[in-house]
């Protein structure tokens, strides 16, 4: 007996195209924190790394590449690993984790990254409570 397959979540086959998207994430945390900070912009990598080293080892983690699209837990595995991640290697680089700092970039980067599958999601339920009454 042949059972029909399972459903792919859209755009799920395109893992790139989301790592991108949370890359540009933390891109822009980095240049609005170096902006509100009166950063000079020739320190964007120097300012950047340890959050994209962050993100690209989250996204190294199979169940992200995955399902990239999800909330929970993909978002918050995402979100949790490039934050604390990247805090730490400020913190052993010198880069500086004072203050109210760490609250500041978990926070931002939960906006940015957990947000647009936040907004993935619930379009996807809009669409599937309408679905129902068609």
């Amino acid at each position: 007996m042949d059972t029909a397959p399972e459903p792919i979540v859209p755009g799920a086959t395109n893992p790139l195209r989301w790592f991108g998207l949370d890359l540009a994430c933390v891109v822009v945390f980095t240049i609005v924190g170096m902006v509100m900070h009166g950063s000079p912009a020739g320190e964007f990598v120097l300012t950047a790394w340890p959050f994209v080293l962050g993100l690209a080892i989250a996204w190294a983690l199979p169940g992200v590449r995955s399902l990239p699209l999800i909330l929970w837990p993909t978002g918050v595995i995402v979100w949790a690993v490039t934050t604390v991640v990247g805090l730490g290697l400020r913190a052993v680089t010198g880069g500086g984790v004072s203050g109210a700092f760490p609250f500041v970039t978990a926070g931002v980067l939960a906006v940015l990254i957990l947000g647009w599958r936040g907004v993935l999601e619930i379009k996807e339920r809009r669409h599937e409570r309408q679905a129902r009454y068609l």
